[in-house]
């Protein structure tokens, strides 16, 4: 049976560079980095070569790398070690009613213990206004957390407008750009932010992997003590195997961005206006223009989106109904009610997240094999009955 893997925003496929490059420290280049003899010193050089390539990824200074077990601790390191840290200068948050959720937890792990929170809302499309920020800023307020693209809709925020109203209040301003990095240009010093958070297995790296770029003056609470590693900002033996593949990663994909997203988005369009003329009563989710260039998702009225996955899956289709870290939960996505959605509506959702393996044949097998499974499903919603089939799909 043919495999369509369309599922890049909840993991992506390890490179072939990638494994070769981290087997050695898998093998007999395995010492602690923090001991002093060879084959130590030699994990010791190749985790400072590793963050130089991090760095670099984002044009950021080699030291202002800490390097994480994955881009959730990243988002926690940021937003309760700010919050810790500058608690005695104010205790005011600001964040999106969208954020993932290792962001919004973190945020709501503070409001139970006494710190003031603000959630800002989001229009249809996913979007930020920056005048809400602005006007949601108090003297009390020590950090705003705003996400740069999201990982569900695929919308790309206005970080940098962002950013500036952040800098002008004298506000730290961190974004977790685990969705944007290896798939956007991202440069820190564009965007104007004091944080940026990453992740190694959403750019074709290992899992387990991740990191916070922090700028030089923000000094964030460490909150796993232990030890001295990574410029005593958070203790634990490195993950040296795995920081050396997500290093190779990004070195990789930036290389390669221009022309990555620029044929992504050439197949996410014409799948998103396959999908919009071949299924009715069909509504794109997110920005139409400022989303990620392999970011296609939908909402499909009168149809479970677990439903939709399963028939999918049979055919070889691997896609998702929301966002993979909370795919147990009943509940429809926070990011689609957010935008304006009904409960029923939302529960119909399926993102299709295009990566670099997706080829012009992936997508034509998806749009030959996914209307009839959506006719088989409605078909045996009594909701359905009434609908008139000539109704159009409809966008936002």
């Amino acid at each position: 049976m043919k495999l369509v893997y369309l599922d890049n925003a909840a993991t992506t496929k390890p490179r072939t560079e990638v494994v070769e490059s981290m087997i050695p420290f898998l093998k007999e280049r395995y010492g602690n980095p923090s001991s002093i003899y060879s084959i130590a010193r030699d994990t010791k050089v190749a985790l400072t070569k590793a963050r130089e390539k991090v760095a670099a990824a984002i044009h950021a200074n080699p030291e202002e790398i800490i390097f994480t077990g994955s881009g959730s601790e990243a988002d926690n390191i940021a937003v309760k070690g700010v919050a810790y840290a500058y608690a005695k200068k104010g205790r005011h948050i600001i964040t999106s009613a969208i954020e993932h959720h290792a962001v919004l937890d973190s945020v709501k792990h503070l409001e139970a213990r006494g710190f003031k929170t603000t959630f800002l809302p989001v229009d249809s499309y996913g979007m930020v206004d920056p005048g809400d920020v602005e006007a949601a800023i108090t003297k009390d307020t020590i950090l705003i957390t705003i996400m740069h693209a999201n990982n569900e809709i695929g919308t790309i925020q206005p970080i940098s407008e962002i950013a500036g109203i952040a800098k002008k209040r004298g506000v730290i301003f961190h974004t977790d750009a685990v969705q944007t990095v290896g798939h956007i240009p991202v440069d820190i010093n564009e965007l104007g932010v004091d944080m940026l958070s990453l992740s190694g297995h959403k750019c074709n790296g290992p899992k387990g992997v991740g990191a916070l770029w922090v700028k030089k003056g923000v000094k964030p609470e460490k909150l796993i003590d232990g030890g001295s590693q990574e410029y005593n900002r958070r203790a634990g033996t490195e993950n040296v195997a795995g920081i050396v593949g997500f290093a190779t990663a990004l070195e990789l994909a930036v290389k390669e961005v221009e022309y990555e997203s620029s044929r992504l988005i050439g197949l996410r369009d014409y799948l998103i206006k396959g999908i919009l003329e071949r299924i009715p009563h069909v509504k794109l989710t997110g920005h139409p223009t400022e989303r990620l260039p392999g970011n296609a998702s939908f909402c499909f009225e009168f149809i479970e989106g677990e439903s939709l996955l399963l028939s999918l899956d049979r055919v070889g289709i691997c896609g998702s109904s929301g966002s993979a870290c909370t795919s147990g939960s009943l509940e429809p996505s926070h990011v689609l009610l957010a935008i304006g959605l009904p409960h029923e509506i939302a529960h119909g959702s399926l993102r299709l997240s295009l990566g670099r393996e997706t080829t012009l044949q992936d997508i034509d097998y998806v749009l030959e094999m996914l209307p009839p499974i959506v006719n088989k499903l409605r078909a045996m919603s009594p909701l359905y009955e009434d609908v008139p089939l000539e109704a159009s799909s409809m966008s936002y």
